[in-house]
């Protein structure tokens, strides 16, 4: 039997370069690819283009993963930007929709990571702090680390019945680089992990084992850090197990 295909969105350069070819080029964090890889899946890196059919792609991959990035645009979730929102990226925000919702309806497994946790959450109705700092004064533990960004900072309490605890256990140690959070949780989700400030750090499908989505960024923390490298595993072996359905 074939490889897994595993569709990872792209983030794009958004910086201006004499390099042709970086301009607006797509790109992924080089750990993601690789524990992907690793596990024996082929990771395959999606530029967002425009009037995609999300359907195209659902038929032709196993499962998705929606990368960290920038904020999300808050007309998304019925907000006008405000001062403290950072930069944002329409066009990869029309097109992860049109991704993520077709994966949806398909029931691929889908795993969200940082931004992509935040993206899923209001794509099904919740809502996200556009600016955790400033609209959350009881979140006091710092979630943009100032330690280098593979390193783990602060502590999270895991749900004992959740997808992540058979990776994680009852309580991890994570990385932390965000200013925006999830809010208000969406219907059809789940909050099964939060830090000690009461930020939530996951979400999962209420009645599934369809989504996983988290705050932290464990695809810089696999290396050295057994516990991320099986939460990656345990989401390539849901697309292996929805592949033999």
């Amino acid at each position: 039997m074939s490889k897994l295909r595993i569709a990872i969105t792209a983030d794009t350069y958004p910086y201006a370069s004499d390099v042709t070819n970086l301009v607006r080029a797509p790109f992924t964090a080089r750990g993601l690819v690789d524990v992907i890889h690793e596990l024996g899946a082929l990771p395959l890196v999606l530029p967002d283009v425009p009037d995609a059919d999300g359907s195209d792609y659902a038929e032709l991959f196993d499962a998705l993963v929606l990368p960290g990035g920038p904020d999300m645009d808050p007309t998304f979730f019925g907000e006008e930007p405000t001062w403290k929102i950072g930069t944002t990226n329409y066009l990869r925000d029309v097109f992860e929709t049109e991704i993520f919702r077709a994966f949806r309806a398909s029931g691929k497994p889908i795993f969200g990571i940082c931004r992509g946790c935040q993206l899923i959450n209001v794509l099904m109705g919740g809502t996200v702090y556009q600016d955790l700092p400033s609209q959350n004064p009881d979140a006091y533990i710092r979630h943009s680390q100032a330690a280098p960004g593979g390193y783990p900072t602060h502590h999270i309490t895991v749900e004992k019945d959740s997808v992540i605890a058979h990776a994680l256990g009852e309580r991890a140690f994570v990385n932390s680089r965000h200013h925006q959070a999830i809010r208000d949780v969406a219907p059809g989700l789940r909050a099964t992990a939060k830090a000690p400030d009461g930020v939530v750090e996951c979400v999962e499908s209420a009645d599934s084992d369809q989504i996983v989505a988290v705050q932290w960024h464990p695809e810089n923390m696999w290396q050295a850090h057994p516990e991320m490298r099986a939460l990656f595993a345990d989401f390539i072996a849901r697309a292996e197990a929805f592949r033999q359905k």
